[in-house]
């Protein structure tokens, strides 16, 4: 059985102003179980939210389903948002088939009050008989430039970094990292805001 991400997905549109009502201020929590008649399947889940002040809220919650014949899968997702309009949200799930196999992904986005921004997505996942893989991407951006990096690896194939970073001038830098049983490897050049190859500092 493999199990699809909707079974266990929890969406981040759940809304902050819903976590509590608007007018409320504190935490609630709740948690649950269900067991299916008659099988071993199991499901449960966990929820918490809170309110604070100056406009300071949060919500998270986890889903977690097992059939009881080696297939299981979790999810969870939480948002908050910070007292000066800063805000961060972050999701992930993982599952196991009764093969072995397993499958991971998640990721996060957060944004600061003055508009500088990170976000990061990565993925991973492994067929039970020791090969594994991943790869994982994340971009900032603000007022002193933007960085775009991605890292991608896979069992007996070592790991491979590329990162770009521009200042604000219109600068940047290009790099790339391998790591292998052979060893490591690195590249890197840098640019004007022209475009133009120039000598890295």
């Amino acid at each position: 059985m493999n199990m699809p991400v909707t079974a266990v997905g929890l969406t981040l549109t759940l809304a902050l102003g819903a976590a509590m009502p608007a007018a409320a201020a504190g935490r609630s929590e709740a948690r649950n179980l269900w067991a299916q008649a008659n099988t071993t399947a199991v499901a449960g889940s966990h929820r918490a939210a809170f309110r604070g002040p100056r406009g300071t809220a949060g919500i998270h919650g986890r889903r977690t389903v097992a059939d009881g014949q080696g297939d299981a899968a979790t999810a969870s997702a939480g948002a908050w948002r910070g007292p000066h309009g800063g805000a961060a949200a972050r999701g992930g799930e993982t599952s196991r088939s009764s093969d072995g196999s397993w499958q991971h992904q998640s990721g996060f986005a957060a944004r600061g009050a003055e508009g500088d921004s990170v976000s990061s997505h990565g993925s991973a996942s492994g067929d039970g008989n020791g090969h594994a893989s991943f790869a994982r991407e994340t971009d900032a951006h603000g007022v002193r430039g933007s960085y775009a990096g991605s890292t991608t690896g896979a069992s007996g194939q070592g790991l491979t970094h590329t990162s770009q970073l521009t200042g604000a001038d219109g600068r940047s830098y290009l790099g790339e990292t391998s790591i292998s049983k052979s060893g490591i490897t690195h590249t890197g050049s840098c640019s004007n805001a022209a475009g133009q190859a120039v000598s890295c500092p």
